[in-house]
């Protein structure tokens, strides 16, 4: 259920001292072969981390050896300085394995604006080295963790296997979120195949979660495939398989998502289009009104419906007079109007579902998103103290 779920591949998470309370906070995974497919995705903020930038660069060849990460500090927002720190760290680990450094990906994670502790990198990352093993992927899993309360793993084995570790608990919004996630497989895939299938499965996956509406510097997914089990799956069924392992760590990051009490699902059916759905979905998935309701256990429909009226008729066709929206089982508005009672719904599970028919098309989108509590605005206002 980790990154060295799949042949071929080692990992290791270290504490170097990034963070105060000794937690590991440096992973490093490496590709031992035969083959160094690579692909990425990361965050489309126009602000975005030196890491970020490095890594872009490292994969744009379709090819990495290893990626190493660290919790504790964004690196981001730090000029030319950061980027510097960013491509001694890839030095690092490429001397070690001996390997280019260009076939290094980096990824920071923390709080923006600080320049890393480079002492503290250069002793997590010499350790983190001596350390790899092929059973290496829960310690790496852990050091990734920042707000997180638990890590977030996922494997998926049949012909080939599929392995991933995510990282992620708030500013979880599409397009990626505050996340950093390494999928790794010993499936045998073509440079091209792996960036397709990357960006297929990101798309119905992290781009369809949303936690609170905010959007990070440092996103970044990236998948390593060596061919180690000598199986070439046709593209098809490689991005159906990687699309699973995706969901099952987005879903993961939801589940984990700051101070959330409820996961909601937003259902939308009827569409004209995908992009008509997902405009729907996401409209409804950043209605704090909605969200707070939910964390207060009432079904208020009348928000779901306010929440959808913002968005264009030319971007989401539908008749308001139309619509349906079921909450856990119950129509609770029926045509644009009142259903149900609300009385009947049942809200005490984590999982709320709201399901809308727009009634206006064939197409059905799903969004996850999660409530608005105390606790997140208490622990995203000390995040930084």
């Amino acid at each position: 259920m980790t990154v060295t779920a799949a042949k071929g591949f080692r990992a290791a998470g270290v504490a170097g001292g990034l963070k105060e309370d000794g937690r590991e906070d440096i992973a490093v995974v490496v590709n031992d072969g035969p083959e160094y497919s690579a692909a990425a995705v990361t965050t489309s903020n126009r602000v975005y981390a030196a890491p970020v930038a490095w890594t872009r660069s490292a994969v744009s060849d379709g090819s990495l050896r290893a990626v190493v990460l660290n919790s504790g500090g964004a690196n981001a927002c730090t000029g030319e300085a950061g980027y510097a720190d960013a491509v001694a760290t890839a030095h690092l680990v490429a001397r070690s394995l001996d390997v280019a450094a260009a076939d290094v990906a980096v990824c920071s994670t923390g709080l923006i604006g600080q320049r890393l502790d480079m002492r503290a990198i250069r002793r997590g990352v010499g350790m983190a080295l001596e350390a790899l093993t092929d059973e290496g992927g829960k310690a790496a899993a852990r050091a990734i963790l920042t707000t997180d309360t638990v890590p977030k793993t996922a494997a998926l084995t049949g012909d080939f296997t599929i392995g991933g570790m995510a990282k992620g608990a708030g500013m979880l919004a599409p397009q990626l979120a505050t996340m950093l996630v390494v999928i790794t497989t010993d499936a045998s895939v073509s440079r091209e195949t792996a960036q397709l299938a990357l960006d297929a499965a990101v798309e119905m996956s992290f781009n369809r979660i949303d936690s609170d509406g905010c959007m990070s510097t440092n996103d970044t997914v990236i998948l390593l495939a060596n061919g180690a089990s000598g199986y070439r799956p046709e593209p098809e069924e490689f991005t159906a398989a990687l699309t699973r392992v995706a969901q099952d760590l987005a879903a993961q990051l939801i589940g984990d998502a700051e101070g959330a009490s409820h996961d909601i699902a937003i259902e939308v059916t009827g569409a004209s289009s995908q992009d008509a759905g997902l405009a729907v979905a996401r409209a409804v998935a950043r209605s704090n009104l909605l969200k707070a309701a939910i964390f207060g256990n009432d079904p208020n429909w009348g928000r779901v419906l306010a929440s959808m009226g913002t968005v264009p008729q030319a971007s989401a066709p539908f008749d308001p007079d139309a619509v349906d929206v079921i909450i856990n089982g119950v129509t609770v508005c029926r045509n644009g109007g009142i259903g149900d009672p609300r009385e009947n719904v049942n809200m005490d599970d984590r999982l709320v579902t709201i399901g809308i028919d727009l009634k206006a098309g064939a197409e059905s989108v799903r969004v996850l998103t999660n409530d608005l509590t105390y606790d997140y605005v208490t622990e995203n206002s000390a995040y930084s103290s």
